[in-house]
């Protein structure tokens, strides 16, 4: 009898304890599915957040590989100068600068204090028919409206570009996106198609300039 009971009593001992190491086991199990749920969806927002953010302060978008590596146009040397002549020193924006010309705007832009431009680049002008262009550059008056839209009071980071913003015309411009990706609605331009920033956050000495690739319209025109 003492043995049987003796024998028992092991047993006993030995189902509680593997009853007890199971449980810890699936405690830990849990613990650890729970912990790595909790890592992959702080990622997946970390990801989330990171791709609606500009990848650095440097200027972005495929259209930079257009403006100089070095030298006055490029980009560390548009930002000793104001937005003007920065913007005649960059071969990408040369009938940007023909149109401020034009318009005798050049001193105006200099000298105004932290300013946001709009700067359309060359293809943008392709893109209006000549005759419209031509007719453009040879009306002062609609020139200087036109170009004057393109200007916003305010250095505007990639931030803050997305909005409704007034213009050095009175009037607005809408701006759509975030991140890297910034939009103009059709609506909004002289041929009638979506513009897109194609190289943004280029600094000047009075200007933080986002080139865009169509010709933007103004209010009326």
């Amino acid at each position: 009898m003492k043995s049987n009971l003796l024998t028992r009593g092991v047993l006993m001992t030995a189902v509680s304890t593997l009853a007890i190491t199971l449980t810890a086991c699936g405690s830990d199990d849990s613990s650890d599915s729970s912990a790595s749920a909790d890592t992959s969806s702080m990622e997946s927002s970390e990801a989330t957040e990171s791709s609606a953010m500009p990848m650095s302060d440097e200027p972005f978008g495929a259209g930079c590989s257009a403006v100089p590596t070095e030298g006055e146009g490029s980009f560390t040397g548009m930002t000793d100068d104001p937005v003007a002549t920065a913007a005649s020193n960059n071969p990408a924006l040369s009938t940007l600068v023909q149109a401020v010309t034009a318009a005798n705007l050049g001193d105006t832009l200099n000298t105004t204090d932290d300013i946001t431009v709009l700067a359309p680049a060359n293809p943008a002008f392709e893109a209006v028919p000549a005759d419209a262009l031509n007719g453009l550059l040879a009306d002062t008056a609609m020139l200087t409206t036109v170009l004057t839209h393109h200007v916003i009071p305010g250095r505007l980071t990639p931030e803050e570009l997305a909005g409704t913003h007034t213009t050095l015309n009175n009037d607005e411009v809408t701006i759509e996106g975030s991140g890297e990706n910034f939009t103009i609605a059709g609506e909004g331009t002289v041929v009638g198609m979506e513009a897109s920033v194609i190289c943004g956050n280029v600094q000047t000495a009075n200007a933080t300039v986002y080139i865009i690739d169509q010709v933007l319209k103004p209010a009326g025109m």
